[in-house]
């Protein structure tokens, strides 16, 4: 099948002198995002030559902790529910929906969620 179209996202991260990320900006055309803030991100892109994911995951300094425990809550049901999609595992995708939900209730998000 051939490439018919593209789409851009782009995220701009500033940097204080250290290199810690102060600031974090993304743009998606297609989304009609344009320039949003955020806090953090997490991106996996897989390799398929060599069959190995790369990872970049990034906070501003000033990320409350409470917000990057939902964040990260938020990032493992949205994994369980993708890889629900994916591979139509259903068995697999409640096991580890049961691991968000005693993830949210160990770090008691459930009273905040």
């Amino acid at each position: 099948m051939a490439v018919v179209q593209t789409s851009k996202i782009e995220f701009i991260v500033g940097l204080d002198e250290n290199k810690v990320p102060e600031a974090i900006n993304w743009t998606a055309d297609d989304g009609e995002i344009k320039n949003e803030k955020a806090k953090a991100l997490m991106i996996s892109v897989w390799n398929p030559e060599k069959k190995e994911t790369l990872r970049m995951d990034l906070w501003t300094k000033d990320m409350p902790i409470d917000e990057m425990k939902q964040f990260f809550h938020e990032t493992l049901v949205s994994m369980a529910t993708s890889f629900d999609r994916a591979t139509n595992d259903h068995k697999m995708s409640a096991t580890m929906l049961d691991f968000c939900d005693y993830f949210a209730e160990k770090l008691e998000l459930k009273k905040k969620l």
